[in-house]
């Protein structure tokens, strides 16, 4: 076991461990830590605590030191800082006409170095903009291509359900979406519909696809036939989220369906009659 705190450097970011040096550090602390990129000042979010040798990456980056007054106010200039050169950085593209957005400019807390990320859709020779950029803020500059979830999760906003972006607000990291997943939750296959801001497949329909995995397995599909309280019939529209099915029962056929909670019925070996009509499973909400 090994003593860590768990900082972060932005709302959006993901949690790294450091070494506390013996020192207390209490949650909503900013520190001061050692990183790759030079020193770094963040917000604690997990106190020291003990954790698995094997979730750690050795050797472990310690603490330099909880924030002081004076560090709270350098922090505060270099936000100031990052957003005059934002600006300058976009004039500086458009100067040399390069196919390729800015989305976000980092200063590290020693301002030894200057981290612009952006956008394109192809390969950009952003060589001569270095140098340029370089000359203006006389520190390292280095320019980072980024995909557009990365820059969903720095800009953020509200997803199609009303809530703030997942990966801006709790994702650690981004993980592989397929279009089987939004079949299997019973989604509308419209692009537009299983969609993020982002343009790609929405990031909920892989860590809502465990449960939904096991609800499938519980729920009688359509088209099955099951026993229910008032006898026998055909599933004609399975909500995996309700639990509730729509059941056309064998002795009233023309009727409509009446509707059972899958609890209160039992799957039955075969498939459907043939003169069953066309049924569809009743889509899911996502969120």
């Amino acid at each position: 076991m090994t003593e860590v705190i768990g900082v972060k450097f932005n709302d959006t970011g993901r949690t790294y461990f450091f070494d506390p040096e013996g020192q207390k550090v209490n949650k909503g602390d900013m520190v001061i830590v050692e990183t790759s990129r030079g020193l770094e000042c963040g917000e604690t979010v997990d106190e020291n605590m003990q954790v698995e040798d094997d979730k750690i990456v050795k050797p472990l980056r310690r603490l330099v030191r909880i924030a002081t007054e004076e560090d709270l106010i350098t922090l505060e200039k270099l936000r100031a800082k990052e957003k005059e050169a934002f600006d300058i950085c976009v004039e500086k593209i458009l100067f040399h006409q390069l196919d390729m957005k800015l989305v976000d400019v980092e200063f590290t807390f020693d301002s030894s170095k200057a981290l612009f990320y952006f956008t394109a859709d192809e390969r950009v020779d952003f060589r001569e903009l270095v140098k340029d950029l370089a000359a203006t803020f006389k520190t390292r500059i280095e320019l980072r291509q980024i995909g557009v979830r990365d820059e969903s999760k720095m800009i953020g906003g509200l997803g199609m359900c009303g809530r703030v972006f997942c990966c801006s607000s709790f994702l650690d990291a981004f993980q592989p979406v397929s279009i089987r997943m939004a079949k299997e939750q019973g989604l509308s296959l419209n692009p537009v519909k299983i969609s993020g801001t982002c343009g790609r497949l929405m990031c909920c329909l892989k860590y809502e696809q465990e449960a939904y995995e096991e609800l499938i397995k519980i729920t009688p599909k359509v088209g099955s036939n099951v026993d229910t309280p008032e006898g026998r019939g055909v599933v004609t529209e399975a909500s995996l989220i309700s639990g509730n099915l729509k059941v056309r029962l064998d002795k009233y056929p023309d009727a409509l369906p009446q509707t059972f909670h899958r609890d209160k019925v039992k799957r039955l070996k075969g498939q459907a009659p043939k003169n069953t009509p066309d049924i569809t499973e009743e889509e899911s909400g996502s969120e």
